[in-house]
């Protein structure tokens, strides 16, 4: 066998490139899309500060600091992502539906 017929056998066809990348562009939009739509909303961004302050410190949980934070926080979204800020602090980042409440910072 000549090397030219072997290589011709090997190497993928333009047809099967084709196929893998309109594959992977149409995985890539789905992704995207999720992303827009599970983008969590700020209720539930702040529900997770609640829970997290309240789990963090019961008693401010029972005074309701959780609340408060909750409710003077900014909600920012950027199509598939969302944070919230305090006092020009992030408090928490969300994504595909994932609210994460960022641990306070300590000041020196």
């Amino acid at each position: 066998m000549r090397p030219a017929q072997l290589e011709r056998r090997t190497l993928p066809t333009d047809r099967t490139m084709a196929k893998a990348a309109v594959a992977s562009a149409i995985v890539a939009a789905a992704v995207t899309a999720a992303a827009f739509l599970l983008n969590p909303s700020p209720e539930q961004h702040r529900d997770k500060i609640k829970e997290a302050i309240a789990e963090r410190s019961p008693l401010a949980g029972a005074l309701g600091i959780g609340a408060l934070t909750a409710f003077t926080s900014t909600y920012h979204p950027l199509g598939i992502a969302s944070y919230t800020t305090v006092n020009a602090r992030t408090v928490s980042i969300g994504a595909l539906g994932m609210v994460f409440v960022l641990q306070p910072e300590q000041d020196q």
